[in-house]
């Protein structure tokens, strides 16, 4: 292993105080709005301009670290290991063996992508928390990325190869001989495109997706941290003279928000997915997508746990659906991955059951019994008539049509009860269910951890129970189940489990 030190492109200073320049936006605003940018025209200059010289302090500080990640940052390989060392008066040194990374993800923002650079994550197993990666290089040319997995790879053969050698010296000769061999250029398998999202699928993802919600969860928290700073009394003023207007205006303007709003997360979406593709090389798919920035996820095919195809009711009247997979390694968003995030069903089969050769995607064919079609809606159709009576109660006689409710709770529990279905077979199990989306799971049976029956009191008399199992997903489980299902089947379910094949 090359013991030379690297460092990170000089870009990495700017990205680094972007960052920080944009988490200060929020603050600075508010900062602003308490103050504004002046004090009284009496007092001293510095006292006079003192929100922005902090400000500008600020900004210098940050200025400042970015710097400092950029100078005092190395990396190295020794020992088949990745190395680290960071910190201006406190210095941090991280080791991550070579076998214990799982995938390197990149990253190309708008800085990165006018010097040719990537930022790279650093996945392992064991992940410190949900959303960080083990390590992260901010900035690096894409010829040290691809140096990082050559040393990766160099490892493994090593490991593999060198012990039946002589010396150190004999395993670096043919690990640098190996590679101009014509047997092991005919081994490499060139990268091929599975799938790929069209213009159509963008749009209808885009359209269809819940970025509306993000961005209106996202304004209510910004309005909640200033709402001591609103002049309701003004605006309640302002909005009695606005009523004057009519009703019709007043629906137009806000038929108008909302739109721009909708407008705002189609656009967020189609950048983020633009360009979209999984591709195969080796043993493992590589997702790449985005347009201002690109991201690329490597996802070893060995890691993965089980397939899910979701439908949400609007995308599967028009026939699409997403496909998403539960990885072991990884974390967070890299243990559950949208694969395809959306395309006609028709055309997800086909490049599925090529990377998964051993499952079989059709759909289940075994169907509940009417023994639980009553427990998909008994329980709700009581706690709604029970908020039914209490509502009709107090707001009599409009509080009546709370009722309605009634009729919708058990269509919803039957569609609920006809959605679910099941099939068995000699080393697969794939479930069907739906919560509003519809979902179908396959699951190879030597990746399922553990499975479970339960039962209650009802449920033993009416004979069924709920049957769960749960698969690998990261650091957690990911847990698809078949709720009221026959007794009789859930036990054949557990039969077939227990039941090991050598």
């Amino acid at each position: 292993m090359s013991e030379q030190r690297y460092k990170l492109h000089w870009v990495t200073a700017v990205v680094e105080t972007a960052k920080a320049l944009k988490e200060m936006i929020g603050p600075f605003i508010l900062l602003v709005v308490v103050n504004g940018f002046k004090g009284e025209s009496t007092a001293p200059w510095f006292f006079k301009y003192w929100t922005l010289i902090i400000f500008g302090i600020l900004v210098l500080f940050t200025l400042v670290s970015g710097v400092i990640k950029w100078r005092r940052f190395d990396y190295w390989f020794e020992d088949q290991e990745l190395r680290m060392i960071s910190g201006l008066f406190v210095r941090k040194k991280r080791y991550i063996p070579f076998d214990r990374i799982q995938s390197l993800d990149y990253t190309e923002g708008i800085f990165h992508r006018m010097f040719n650079l990537v930022k790279v994550k650093v996945e392992t197993a064991g992940s410190s928390s949900g959303k960080d990666a083990e390590a992260e290089l901010t900035a690096i040319t894409k010829e040290a990325a691809r140096q990082i997995e050559e040393e990766i790879q160099r490892a493994k053969q090593f490991r593999i190869i060198g012990p039946s050698l002589r010396s150190n010296e004999d395993a670096e000769l043919v690990l640098h001989r190996e590679p101009e061999s014509a047997s092991a250029k005919q081994a490499v398998k060139p990268v091929k495109t599975v799938f790929s999202m069209t213009t159509g699928d963008l749009l209808m993802l885009a359209t269809t997706s819940g970025g509306i919600g993000v961005i209106l969860s996202g304004a209510a928290v910004f309005l909640s941290q200033i709402e001591e700073l609103i002049p309701f009394e003004w605006l309640f003023g302002e909005l009695e003279s606005f009523m004057r207007f009519g009703v019709l205006v007043i629906t137009i303007m806000i038929t108008m928000g909302l739109l721009i709003v909708w407008l705002l997360s189609v656009v967020m979406t189609f950048l983020a997915n633009y360009d979209f593709k999984v591709m195969l090389e080796k043993d493992d798919l590589i997702i790449t997508r985005g347009l201002l920035e690109k991201k690329r996820v490597t996802v070893p095919l060995n890691r993965i746990q089980n397939i899910t195809i979701a439908e949400n009711p609007i995308r599967q009247l028009f026939g699409y659906s997403t496909v998403i997979v539960n990885s072991a390694g990884g974390m967070g968003e890299s243990a559950r991955i949208k694969l395809f995030p959306l395309a006609k069903r028709n055309r997800v089969i086909e490049p599925l059951q090529e990377l998964f050769p051993a499952l079989d995607f059709n759909m289940p064919e075994d169907k509940l019994s009417g023994r639980g079609r009553r427990f998909y809606y008994r329980f709700k159709l009581f706690l709604v008539l029970a908020a039914a009576g209490a509502v009709s109660y107090y707001f009599f006689p409009y509080g009546l049509f709370a009722l309605i409710l009634l009729p919708v709770v058990w269509a919803f529990g039957r569609w609920q009860y006809n959605t679910a279905a099941y099939s068995i077979l000699p080393k697969q199990l794939t479930m069907r269910f739906r919560t509003v989306s519809r979902h179908t799971v396959f699951t190879e049976k030597n990746r399922i951890q553990s499975m479970e029956m339960d039962q209650n009191y009802f449920h033993r008399r009416q004979k069924v129970a709920t049957l769960t199992i749960n698969v690998k997903s990261g650091m957690t489980a990911d847990s698809p189940a078949i709720r009221h299902m026959p007794e009789e089947a859930a036990e054949q379910f557990l039969a077939w489990y227990e039941h090991r094949v050598e």
